[in-house]
């Protein structure tokens, strides 16, 4: 009986610390995603990985735990933090996107490319503002937006502009502005070892405009290409590709 009482005592406490590090988790996501909000970035809900898989109901889904889980992602987003709250709460596997565009832009290499433009901004005092890894693949580097999103005639394109649809044909430096998004952390992708999008530079940070950093991303893409020769990124832009008119 006396063992049979120890084992129970310690199941008990096994089950009350797990309980108190699934709580601690729970909060540092919630508390991650109001400090998103917080820094103005409108948040929507997205899918979640599924073991390799995502937790959306398309079979083969091209881009597993990094969409949205609405076809309403764009007015839906927002950063009420009250909003942010419920859908932590009522979608705890969940990811999060943040809609482009309306408050920031987001710049997006890859990651090898993206750190050593970080490097030379910082190097040569140039702030970054808000930078996030997308686990070894990718850096994001939040911006300023471009001219007034309400405004058509205050909006310039640029030929470096992406959408959801677009990704693969922009391998090197991505333009998210207007009608696309991005995971913001913390955000989960699928595979085993899981990887995940983390902040590297803190979301309160200032936003930079987005042409005092385009120099260093253009540079380094161009210098990560070269290194790349097998890859899709012979075709990433140059700096001359910025802005079409």
């Amino acid at each position: 009986m006396e063992r049979e009482s120890r084992f129970s005592g310690w199941l008990r406490r096994r089950g009350k610390n797990a309980e108190g590090r699934a709580a601690q988790a729970a909060q540092a996501r919630e508390d991650l995603l109001l400090a998103a909000a917080a820094a103005g970035f409108p948040l929507a809900p997205a899918a979640h990985p599924e073991g390799y898989g995502c937790s959306c109901e398309r079979i083969g889904c091209p881009t597993p735990a990094r969409h949205p889980v609405s076809f309403a992602w764009r007015t839906q987003a927002t950063a009420e933090p009250e909003q942010v709250v419920r859908w932590a709460s009522s979608r705890p596997q969940a990811n999060f996107v943040t809609a482009t565009g309306l408050t920031h832009d987001v710049l997006d290499v890859p990651r090898a490319a993206g750190q050593a433009a970080l490097e030379r901004l910082e190097s040569t005092g140039v702030e970054p503002g808000p930078v996030a890894v997308v686990g070894e693949e990718r850096m994001l580097f939040f911006t300023a937006t471009r001219g007034t999103p309400e405004d058509e005639d205050e909006w310039w394109p640029c030929e470096l502009d992406c959408h959801p649809e677009t990704m693969d044909e922009h391998p090197g430096l991505r333009w998210h502005c207007r009608g696309s998004y991005v995971l913001v952390p913390p955000a989960r992708l699928p595979g085993v070892p899981e990887a995940e999008v983390r902040w590297v530079r803190a979301p309160e940070r200032p936003l930079p405009d987005p042409l005092t950093l385009l120099e260093a991303l253009t540079d380094a893409c161009a210098a990560h290409a070269r290194q790349e020769p097998d890859d899709d990124f012979h075709d990433v832009p140059g700096p001359a590709a910025w802005p079409a008119r």
